[in-house]
């Protein structure tokens, strides 16, 4: 497939889309039969007539627009319900034509195909970058269903970035860097080469077009010294087969735009280090023979350490397969050799698209990129069930589409490829989700491992995990997989359920305690008769919105007790006499401690019904309290349990002679207490005095008042106080 240069790639408006289709034909005629060529004669005389008086910005028909994303798919070989649903691709999202009118005319297929790439125009989105994620969501969901979805929609993405200078600035940046965020990824991960580069270079000139520019007018200044030093390299390698009695075809590359330019950025090279890298590909008959080309190479030249990679062995996520290795030729050049067969040069530019491509050819390789590419179709799928929202999910798959990758093993010796800088949690889900929400620690290479610890290739990884184990909501600082980080959420909000049901049963107990009464002997119906009225499922649900905060747990008692009073009307006496929420502090998410004053074991305390919260626990002397004087039904009693367990944090302001070492002295008399400082700022006043603002963890009040007694014997310190709010 031809590469047109981005910065002057226009076609005209002129252009006679009649010729345009019989040309089309007579391409197809090639390879498909008869009856198939009329079925795509027959759509561009449909889609020819729905799309008749609609022009694209650059004033040519529309019609023509379908019409090159079908030649796009002509050259990749795809079939004639393919090339028909390209040609119809718009036809429901921009004209009156309907799903099952295409299906009567063109067949099912052919109809789920058109639908899978149409927007979703009948919805109201808040915002552009919602309704793309929403589209994107619709998209998988069809590919799903068919693989070739994808592959029109990259096509029709490749013809719009072609043709994109007809749009304005704001337009091309939005829609360039969707496709470098995007689309090119995708075109990665499914392993078709040629329309990944063209897409990246497109998008670079669109995105960046001044730093296209200079990088191109660079390159074309030392083209002529290359070609120079690439044919000789080439003729070395070469010989050097003959003389071995090798047969391989060697071919010079040179590294795209967008690939130099996010090297260039990445690692901080100047253009003359990228710059300095050949590129050669050796294409052999046998996975034999590329190993020992390898070998033939190394006696050649000098392999770099660390820079041999075997893709043959391992494959890559999309199927891609080949033998890398970094040379050191003539006058220190580095030389980049690929060494592969001809079947894995196939799928390495055609990828997916081989599946078709070479489908009278059938080989392992080209059905391996198939089911590789399913696979990860099934992941995202995945990912979209457990996504809170279209936003979320794009994210998700952003993150999902990184590139690099890394290798590591299983204890029973089997292999799992995870994105480079992927953590021990990112494997525990990666092996099982169950895994991951149950690990607690893991063996690297049998030794003892933090879950943060990032992998290296080669490594092996063992997941130690316990029954009862939950994830915790700070695997989501280091968690790199998407499927990891969904999983995570996914079960945390299970959790959060769980933890606001149990809440809400002990805030309703509580309230049910002055009406002398208790949900555990309520007469089932009377039960049934309450959640009728308060337009709540079961009792599950009920209770899980009292713990969020989403409903008062006063109301719900009369109800449930079959009292309709309203909450201003219920007797203060009654209130008085509802037993105290005790408070545990390892309660979850549903109870949570005001980060303005820092409530801690022992301080009187006060709590507040939240929505999507659940109870907000304050200090009795925080200011922000004030706010709740006039809401007494969004006032839930509570104490602190007896024996409570963990560190909570509490904020402390020492006022310090500013002198050297101070800060240490007040450290170490903290750590040295056996309480952890979480964060520190410091104040500079006037004359020599500064503010030390330290927020740390202690267990209660005695332990808070035991740091503070021996703070205050320190001879730099002049005065602490205890923020609250």
């Amino acid at each position: 497939m031809a590469r047109p240069d981005p910065l002057s790639s226009q076609e005209s408006p002129t252009a006679d889309h009649a010729s345009k289709a019989v040309e089309l034909c007579a391409f197809l005629g090639d390879y498909m039969d008869p009856s198939q060529v009329e079925a795509v004669r027959e759509a561009y005389r449909f889609g020819a007539e729905a799309h008749e008086g609609q022009s694209r910005m650059s004033g040519e028909p529309y019609i023509t627009h379908p019409l090159a994303v079908a030649r796009i798919l002509g050259e990749m070989r795809l079939d004639h319900q393919s090339i028909v649903a390209a040609i119809l691709h718009d036809v429901i999202e921009d004209t009156p034509m309907v799903k099952d009118q295409l299906a009567e005319r063109f067949g099912e297929e052919v109809a789920e195909l058109v639908d899978g790439v149409s927007k979703l125009t009948q919805m109201d989105f808040k915002s552009k970058a919602e309704a793309q994620a929403e589209n994107f969501r619709k998209m998988v969901l069809a590919m799903s269903r068919d693989i070739r979805v994808i592959l029109i929609k990259l096509a029709d993405r490749l013809h719009n970035m072609r043709t994109i200078w007809v749009m304005p600035a704001h337009k091309r940046r939005r829609i360039a860097r969707e496709t470098l965020e995007i689309y090119a990824p995708i075109a990665q991960r499914l392993g078709i080469n040629s329309v990944r580069i063209e897409l990246e270079d497109m998008g670079f000139a669109a995105l960046y077009p001044m730093r296209y520019r200079v990088l191109k007018e660079k390159i074309r200044r030392q083209h002529g010294s290359r070609r120079e030093i690439v044919s000789k390299v080439a003729e070395e390698l070469q010989a050097r087969l003959v003389e071995a009695g090798l047969e391989g075809e060697v071919i010079g590359r040179e590294k795209h735009l967008w690939s130099i330019y996010q090297k260039m950025r990445s690692k901080q090279y100047n253009f003359a280090d990228i710059f300095d890298v050949y590129g050669f590909r050796i294409i052999v008959d046998n996975v034999d023979t590329c190993y020992r080309v390898l070998g033939v190479m190394h006696n050649l030249y000098k392999p770099k350490p660390g820079r041999i990679k075997d893709y043959i062995a391992i494959p890559k996520v999309n199927g891609y397969q080949s033998l890398h290795t970094t040379l050191v030729g003539p006058r220190r050049i580095r030389i980049e050799v690929q060494i592969r067969t001809a079947d894995m040069d196939r799928v390495a530019e055609a990828g997916i698209a081989a599946h078709w491509l070479y489908k009278e050819q059938a080989n392992t390789a080209t059905s391996n990129a198939h089911a590789r590419a399913r696979e990860w179709v099934k992941g995202l799928l995945d990912l979209q069930r457990n996504a809170g929202n279209s936003m979320e999910f794009i994210e998700n798959v952003k993150v999902d589409l990184l590139p690099d990758e890394i290798y590591v093993f299983t204890p029973s010796g089997d292999i799992l490829q995870l994105p480079r800088g992927a953590t021990v949690v990112d494997f525990a889900y990666a092996v099982h989700s169950d895994i991951g929400d149950a690990c607690i620690a893991a063996m690297v290479d049998h030794r003892l491992t933090p879950l943060r610890t990032g992998l290296e290739t080669g490594q092996t990884v063992e997941i130690i995990t316990a029954p009862g184990a939950k994830p915790n909501p700070a695997w989501l600082d280091f968690a790199v997989t998407a499927k990891a980080r969904t999983a995570i959420r996914h079960s945390l909000k299970r959790l959060k359920g769980a933890e606001a049901a149990d809440l809400g049963r002990r805030l309703v107990n509580q309230s049910l305690e002055a009406l002398s009464q208790r949900l555990e002997d309520l007469p089932e119906q009377q039960v049934l008769d309450a959640l009728e009225q308060l337009g709540a499922d079961d009792l599950q649900a009920l209770l899980e919105e009292v713990g969020l905060g989403r409903r008062m747990p006063w109301l719900v008692a009369q109800r449930l007790s079959g009292i309709a009073l309203v909450p201003e009307q219920a007797p203060e006496t009654e209130r008085g006499r509802a037993q105290q929420l005790t408070v545990r502090g390892t309660e979850g998410t549903v109870v949570t401690f005001a980060g303005c004053c820092h409530p801690i074991p022992g301080d009187p305390i006060v709590g507040f019904a939240t929505a999507g919260r659940g109870v907000v626990i304050h200090h009795e002397d925080c200011k922000n309290i004030r706010e709740y004087r006039n809401q007494p039904e969004k006032w839930i009693d509570v104490q602190w349990e007896k024996d409570t367990h963990g560190e909570f944090p509490v904020v402390i302001a020492v006022d310090v002679v500013n002198k050297r070492g101070v800060l240490a002295d007040v450290a170490a008399t903290i750590s040295g207490l056996e309480s952890n400082i979480e964060a520190v700022t410091i104040e500079e006043r006037e004359g020599m005095i500064a503010t030390i603002r330290i927020t740390m963890g202690v267990r209660d009040r005695v332990h808070l008042a035991r740091v503070l007694r021996r703070l205050r014997v320190l001879n730099s310190v002049l005065r602490i106080v205890r923020r609250k709010g």
